[in-house]
């Protein structure tokens, strides 16, 4: 007798869901170990132990060791455990909706600092193999490049609110928020001089309200 297409769907559905918990649980566990150990020394035999599945399902639900940094990185850019598009995100859509040029840049400055602490933990791990770990470093150059186009779309946006000081364009605007906004300047500060995190927010906002608006 043929099984019920409800049934059949029910327990497609039910499948891609346990699929989904089990992909999460090992992002999960890549990011802990990575952050403990280093991204040189984690291997993809820790993860599936430290996730409680076999090498091969790692290799099927996220892939190779690169794949799994970035997609580490993806998550912890959007904040979610899910990777969303840069224009689908809460923050970017609000940044896009606001008339202020000035608020533009503040929730802007709100949302690199809540991402980079999400991103900071990796990149260190990252930057001790950066010398070994060729494709790792390519995945962070992509994902830095992708940012410079992003911060010309910003920049373009303030444009069109009449924001941008006379004489600056919008390359120079972009480049100028792509070198501030950079996790190299949020350790520096973060790091390296101690600030807050809010403290590094409010200089951050402040700076591009001296350097980029009239």
């Amino acid at each position: 007798m043929e099984e019920p297409a409800q049934r059949r769907s029910y327990d497609a559905s039910s499948r891609q869901a346990q699929s989904a918990t089990t992909r999460q649980r090992i992002v999960q566990a890549g990011r802990e170990l990575i952050i403990e150990y280093g991204y040189r020394a984690t291997t993809i035999a820790a993860v599936a132990a430290r996730a409680n599945v076999n090498v091969d399902t790692v290799y099927e639900l996220v892939g190779r060791k690169p794949l799994l940094l970035r997609e580490l990185f993806e998550q912890a850019i959007s904040g979610t455990d899910s990777v969303v598009a840069a224009k689908e995100r809460d923050a970017v859509k609000a940044i896009i909706a606001e008339p202020d040029p000035a608020i533009k840049l503040q929730l802007y400055a709100r949302a690199v600092r809540e991402t980079h602490g999400r991103l900071a933990p990796l990149f260190l791990a990252l930057r001790d193999a950066s010398s070994t770990e060729t494709e790792a470093n390519e995945v962070w150059r992509k994902i830095s490049e992708r940012r410079a186009v992003n911060m010309r779309e910003l920049a373009v946006n303030i444009r069109e609110a009449g924001g941008l000081r006379l004489g600056l364009s919008v390359q120079e605007a972009a480049d100028t928020l792509w070198t501030t906004n950079s996790l190299e300047v949020y350790l520096l500060l973060t790091v390296e001089r101690k600030w807050s995190a809010g403290r590094y927010e409010r200089w951050l906002a402040k700076c591009w309200r001296r350097l980029l608006l009239d």
